[in-house]
């Protein structure tokens, strides 16, 4: 096993130095499902999806299969999806209602509260002898939710999800509660793979929106849908790269990040909030939803959205508007899940609007999608092929000196420009704090005060 030497000086965050090694390394990747996915807290499902008793949603925590179930008391519970007999899944369907759960290989049957309630022989095959109480599924540690997202910890030890949130309450605001009425999940999951590292992605969309300029420039210009448009598009691009217009970073002490709208000008912001230039949803989102945000929020905190990473793996974009979860599947492949999110009192014309852009934009065949799963990708190849390029040290320099942690209106420590490395580094010195710690890691300094509010 890689020793926790090795691993300080694979990832020098203090000074934006981090070895290529780390997405492709087997004894790193083993040592993330360990350490990192067996404690951290991770998205399991949407209460919507979890309406009724039996509703359940099977899931990945890492790499271990989980099923979370509504349970008859309104609760929700999460179990490893393997029977106590031989480690065969109970669960083999995507998501539903069920009584039980049912083993196909030998026919133990456990409820949804997890009891093992039926052994095919018990009487005969185990003479009676076999303790059903003591061969229930295993259950995930800790379930608990935030405005409709449900999250689950293995590790028992692990402190409440409001406080591994911490002040990324306030930039999930924009995003899970806009309004009274709460959000829901449409049309679905789509899943993809993705042949690279995990970590590529969860950094993305905590960080970089230095790539957009570049990577995404045919993507826009197939979106600019009148005349002039591209060339409005073109020109805010190039406003964008010589200042930062009232964008910012944010970086969160427990590992999170986020690139954030903030104070950008009202005409640029306009721009952001339908990618498509969908003018029913630029009028519901500048007509109704900002000022409903301003007023439920705050005005700084309705405008503090944008592409963000919860660590470790749970993403989100606003204006398409995506949730997704990166789960790894070996140190160069993961699986990409996203779904569709909403504020439930919507009109049902937004909504499907609103479903259309994501599925053209944020999809396994969406214009956006495909250009960041090709980086993703040729990244993957070099480093699992190529012993030079794996050893070679990446910059992660942008931005470095220039964070503050004292802004008036937005909490954590703070990129003053939209183009940084700031949460990027951030993601790493936690990622390396849970891999060189064998219990629950401090973080070596005064702890954030979980709130959502400033």
């Amino acid at each position: 096993m890689i020793d926790v030497g090795t691993l300080r000086q694979l990832v020098d965050w203090e000074r934006g130095l981090i070895s290529a090694r780390i997405f492709a390394d087997e004894e790193i990747y083993a040592l993330e499902m360990e350490r990192l996915f067996g404690r951290t807290w991770l998205f399991l499902a949407h209460e919507s999806q979890l309406n009724k008793p039996g509703d359940f949603f099977s899931t990945f925590m890492g790499a271990d299969p989980v099923v979370a179930v509504r349970q008859k008391d309104g609760s929700i519970k999460a179990f490893l999806n393997a029977c106590r007999h031989r480690g065969m899944k109970v669960c083999r369907a995507d998501e539903g209602n069920a009584k039980a759960f049912t083993c196909v290989y030998h026919g133990w049957s456990y409820d949804t509260s997890g009891r093992l309630v039926n052994v095919p022989n018990l009487e005969d095959a185990y003479f009676g002898e076999l303790a059903l109480p003591d061969w229930g599924l295993l259950e995930v540690a800790q379930v608990e939710s935030w405005n409709g997202l449900v999250f689950g910890n293995f590790d028992p030890t692990a402190p409440p999800l409001v406080e591994y949130l911490g002040d990324m309450q306030f930039y999930m605001g924009p995003m899970f509660d806009r309004t009274d009425g709460g959000t829901e999940l449409i049309g679905g999951v789509h899943k993809w793979t993705v042949s690279g590292n995990w970590k590529l992605a969860a950094e993305q969309f905590a960080g970089d929106a230095y790539h957009g300029g570049v990577s995404h420039t045919s993507a826009t210009q197939a979106i600019a849908d009148g005349p002039g448009v591209a060339e409005k598009l073109g020109q805010t691009a190039n406003r964008q790269r010589r200042s930062d217009l009232g964008a910012l970073q944010f970086s969160s002490r427990l590992g999170h990040g986020a690139g954030v709208m903030g104070r950008l000008p009202d005409d640029m912001l306009v721009q952001l909030l339908s990618a498509s230039r969908n003018d029913l949803l630029i009028r519901y989102e500048t007509e109704v939803a900002l000022p409903e945000m301003e007023a439920r929020l705050g005005r700084a905190r309705a405008r503090a959205f944008g592409h963000a990473t919860l660590f470790p793996n749970f993403s989100w974009l606003p204006n398409v508007p995506s949730i997704r979860v990166w789960h790894p599947k070996g140190p160069n492949e993961f699986e990409c899940w996203a779904w569709i999110i909403v504020d439930r009192d919507m009109p049902a014309d937004v909504k499907e609007a609103l479903r259309l852009q994501a599925i053209r934009l944020f999809s396994p065949g969406g214009t956006i999608e495909q250009d960041d799963g090709e980086n993703w990708g040729h990244i993957g190849r070099n480093v699992t092929t190529s012993p030079r390029i794996r050893s070679m040290t990446l910059n992660y320099t942008m931005g470095l000196g220039h964070e503050r942690t004292d802004d008036p209106d937005y909490p954590g420590l703070i990129g003053s420009r939209f183009y940084g490395d700031v949460p990027q580094r951030g993601f790493y010195r936690r990622w390396l704090e849970f891999l060189t710690s064998d219990g629950w890691p401090s973080m070596g300094d005064v702890d954030i005060v979980a709130t959502a509010e400033k």
